[in-house]
């Protein structure tokens, strides 16, 4: 088919290519077993991380959600790409040329409007930076100077001007091939009654970048005098740009913010640079818009969930500023990270304040940051008299509301001294006041308080319990029609094996079962699957391909078995690791592959101080030795049912038992 890149081309950027690196772009990875990285899910919310990696075979799976598969599909799913636009992005990415099965690529005009758009904001990247370096940018490069930075930064934050023209960037996108449609479309520009006109014009320009830094949007600051527009206006809602799901200056920090588990969020783009050139290199700044959900997500995912990370606010010293801080505090709940507030007692901004007090001083402010909880209690009792009985009793109601979302007992115990000492109280009447707010709030189920700790296991965000099993899941009866993957059990020790024995439905195989299938053996049946697909190399090809069906009892892990031979067998297939997976999900049945994912990406059950290769020799020895176990009860029932004067036969079948000893004697030592 024209335009089809060529599979060899496409196997070749699979080898070249690491799926950790790519996914490590959006989410931070932690070792999990070895050969295996796990994070928080990219494609549904999380409290515990369940979304697994697996470098070694090129494959990802979420034991939360379902989702699974190689690093083509991932980059589909995470950025909303087709698979021939995730294929060429990898291929950009790692400088390879790909062929096509015509010999070109896919006709310019007929590219993805996504890939379009991207091409289309590079052209004005670059428009918008060259804009600077002229005379009529004079009035740009100024404004930076007296901002304290210098011309080096302009370069590595990507920084342009617009110049004052009204169809100077849509004249250049224009002879660069773009339409009007496209250019509209990416929010470049505005239509008025004499056709289309630039969006930005006589202004500083800051491209806004995705967490793989590739330009989404632009952000702009007025300069002249004769601007009758916002002090700052950015890219309008487009398919690339959308500013809740958006963090500024996120593709400079992301690697800094996953090593170090603290992320800065400051208020502007000139806040971002100045934080970065004072070396707070975490710093991320809102695009024209509050701290919401959708941020919160990200630097979840960022920062790994884990309980010692912190998120740093910071925020101006005046009433907007509180504002501001106030409605970050809602989101305080969704964050197992710590949460801080540093606001400066001046009420300089991060670029203000290094400006006037150099970088040291910035880098103090955040250092020096107070718990988000002491802020917002600070801010709610300022608002009362407390000179006077009213107000003071006003305020430690206030407090309370606060207090009432800390749950750990050290830390309220603090918060209550903290309270008696501002307000001018004694203890005792802030701890009853907390008591009169809990009651209140449990009679208001739909105001839950608000925690600083994570939910525990087996509640929701909200802290309610989880929904009952059904009859037919984890411990019931199998169902008579089959859940689909994501309402398998979440993860756990042996987790998957319950997934999996309740998924099949298919009658049941008595063959070789005349008793329910022991946890151990199921467990032993899967860890050979598992070594099998992930460390074939450990694994001897011929021996497991002699296997027959009958040695997995599992009707499941005996579907997989059959898909392996399927592919080509362990023995031939098994020496192109990368190659070997894709076979085998090749060869599975649709409702099957993701449970052959499963099996790629679990980590293997390794003991400390016992090697992957370890681990695989005795784990194919134990299934080894159920199956000659098997065949020798086989050969035991025959000769119990021989005629008593055949000894020939007799002789035989006790031959065959002592060289079936014999071999599971050997496995035995492997075990």
């Amino acid at each position: 088919m024209a335009g089809l890149i060529k599979r060899e081309d496409i196997d070749e950027l699979r080898t070249r290519v690491r799926i950790d690196e790519v996914v490590g772009e959006f989410v931070t990875l932690k070792t999990a077993g070895i050969g295996s990285l796990k994070g928080l899910c990219p494609f549904h919310d999380e409290k515990t991380p369940s979304f697994h990696v697996r470098p070694q075979v090129g494959m990802y799976h979420c034991f939360g959600c379902g989702e699974s598969g190689d690093v083509f599909s991932f980059l589909q799913k995470v950025e909303q790409l087709s698979f021939v636009e995730a294929v060429e992005a990898l291929a950009s990415k790692a400088g390879m040329h790909l062929r096509y099965e015509d010999g070109k690529g896919p006709d310019r005009e007929q590219a993805s409007r996504r890939q379009r758009l991207l091409e289309m904001h590079e052209v004005a990247e670059r428009f918008f930076a060259q804009a600077l370096e002229t005379d009529a940018g004079q009035i740009a490069r100024e404004f930076l100077t007296g901002r304290g930075f210098p011309s080096q930064s302009s370069r590595d934050f990507g920084l342009g001007f617009a110049p004052k023209s009204w169809d100077a960037l849509t004249t250049a996108l224009r002879r660069a091939g773009f339409s009007d449609e496209e250019i509209l479309g990416g929010g470049l520009a505005s239509e008025g009654g004499r056709g289309i006109y630039d969006r930005f014009r006589g202004r500083l320009v800051w491209p806004i970048k995705d967490m793989t830094a590739r330009t989404i949007g632009f952000g702009a600051r007025r300069l002249f005098d004769d601007d009758q527009g916002p002090k700052y206006l950015n890219t309008p809602e487009t398919a690339l740009y959308h500013k809740n799901q958006v963090l500024y200056g996120l593709d400079l920090a992301k690697k800094d913010i996953a090593k170090t588990k603290r992320v800065v969020i400051v208020e502007g783009y000139t806040d971002v640079m100045a934080a970065h050139l004072a070396g707070v290199t975490q710093a991320v700044a809102t695009c024209g818009t509050a701290f919401g959900a959708e941020h919160v997500k990200i630097v979840r995912r960022l920062l790994g969930d884990d309980s010692s990370g912190e998120v740093i606010f910071t925020f101006d010293g005046d009433a907007a500023g509180q504002k501001a801080a106030l409605k970050a505090f809602e989101f305080e709940t969704e964050f197992t990270a710590q949460t801080f507030v540093a606001v400066e007692p001046d009420g300089l901004d991060p670029c203000d304040l290094r400006m006037q007090k150099g970088d040291a001083a910035l880098r103090e402010l955040v250092d020096e940051r107070r718990p988000l909880f002491e802020f917002v209690i600070t801010t709610s009792i300022a608002r009362y008299d407390l000179d006077s009985v009213e107000g003071r009793i006003s305020a430690i109601k206030a407090a309370a509301e606060v207090l009432t979302g800390i749950r750990d007992r050290t830390s309220l115990s603090h918060y209550y001294r903290f309270v008696a000492g501002r307000i001018g109280v004694d203890i005792s009447e802030v701890e009853s006041a907390v008591k009169v707010a809990r009651r209140h709030s449990r009679t208001q189920p739909s105001q839950p308080a608000r925690s600083n700790a994570p939910a525990r296991p087996g509640q929701s965000q909200a802290g309610s319990a989880r929904p009952q099993a059904r009859p037919g899941q984890a411990g019931g009866a199998a169902p008579a029609s089959v859940p689909p993957a994501a309402s398998a059990p979440e993860p756990g020790p042996g987790a998957e094996d319950v997934a999996l024995e309740y998924v099949y439905d298919e009658r049941p195989d008595v063959s070789n079962l005349s008793a329910p299938i022991s946890p151990a053996r199921l467990k032993t049946e899967k860890g050979v699957l598992m070594v099998a697909l992930q460390h074939p190399e450990y694994v001897n090809g011929k021996l497991f391909d002699s296997l027959s069906a009958k040695a997995f009892e599992h009707p499941g892990y005996r579907r997989i078995q059959a898909a392996m031979k399927q592919a080509g067998g362990l023995q031939a297939g098994g020496g192109d690791q990368g190659r070997w997976a894709e076979k085998v999900l090749e060869a599975s049945a649709e409702d099957l592959r993701p449970y052959v994912t499963q099996l790629l990406v679990s980590p293997l059950p390794v003991a400390e101080g016992v090697s992957a290769e370890r681990f695989a020799q005795g784990i194919v020895a134990r299934l080894f030795d159920y199956d000659l176990e098997r065949i020798a009860k086989e050969l035991h029932s025959r000769l119990q049912r021989l005629d008593s004067v055949d000894i020939q036969a007799q002789t035989n079948l006790l031959g065959q038992l002592q060289v079936l000893e014999q071999h599971r004697a050997r496995l035995r030592a492997l075990m």
